[in-house]
């Protein structure tokens, strides 16, 4: 790991003004919509359902571990997500003690409309942008999102 330079890099102060702006958004985004759909699952929750879609069924020690979280917070989240019927709870085939998470049909169902929608509001906001532009914004975030996620799992940031 590089050590932090002395003095801050120039455009730090603005590049973090504009990320607490973007969460700011988000935040005010994610509480408009549980406002508008009182069934709507919370961020974190659906966090967990994207990870079960996308990495396949896995035990919650496994799935708290990729988001970061404890493993209490966890398993309430799963309780909602197990009550809404996205995800369902089997018993491990190699050790029947153990439970493993996944993603039900009408979890990955919920799972690709929300995608869907995402990704049409992105494509309307960058619809007057240069693909380079778009192309450059994605390969800067994922290289931004990568140093921090490293960092994170080093210990924080």
């Amino acid at each position: 790991m590089t050590e932090p330079p002395s003095a801050p890099i120039a455009g730090a102060d603005e590049l973090g003004t504009e990320l607490v702006r973007l969460l700011r958004l988000v935040d005010r985004a994610q509480a408009q919509y549980q406002a508008e759909n009182p069934d709507a699952v919370e961020r974190s929750a659906y966090l967990l359902l994207v990870h079960l879609v996308k990495d396949g069924p896995q035990r919650a020690g496994a799935l708290a571990e990729a988001v970061h979280s404890d493993p209490s917070t966890v398993s309430r989240q799963i309780a909602q997500l197990v009550r809404l019927g996205y995800v369902a709870r089997t018993a491990d085939p190699s050790d029947g003690r153990v439970t493993v998470l996944s993603a039900t049909e009408v979890g990955r169902r919920v799972f690709e409309e929300n995608r869907k929608v995402r990704n049409e509001r992105i494509a309307v906001m960058l619809a007057d942008w240069e693909p380079g532009e778009r192309e450059t914004l994605t390969r800067l975030l994922s290289r931004f999102t990568s140093v921090l996620e490293d960092r994170w799992n080093k210990g924080g940031w």
